[in-house]
C-alpha cells in the first residue's frame, strides 16, 4: 500500500487496515516457516505496509 493511498483513509479505516495487514503478515511468516514462499519479498512489503499505516496513525494522534 502506498503512502498516498494511506493518507486518504480515515482513522477507523486505518485501524481496520492495520489489523488486516498484521494478520496477513503473521500468516505469511507462518507459511514461510513451514515451507519457503515463492516470493519472500512479500514479507518485506507487508511489514513495510504495517509500518506505514502505524506511522500515519501515530501522526494523526499527535495532531
Amino acid at each position: 500500500m502506498k503512502q498516498s493511498e494511506i493518507k486518504e483513509l480515515s482513522v477507523t479505516e486505518l485501524q481496520e487496515k492495520l489489523g488486516e495487514t498484521k494478520k496477513s503478515y503473521a500468516d505469511l511468516k507462518m507459511a514461510h516457516a513451514i515451507s519457503p514462499l515463492d516470493n519472500p519479498i512479500q514479507l518485506r512489503n507487508v511489514r513495510r505496509s504495517v509500518a506505514r499505516i502505524a506511522t500515519e496513525l501515530t501522526k494523526r494522534e499527535i495532531q
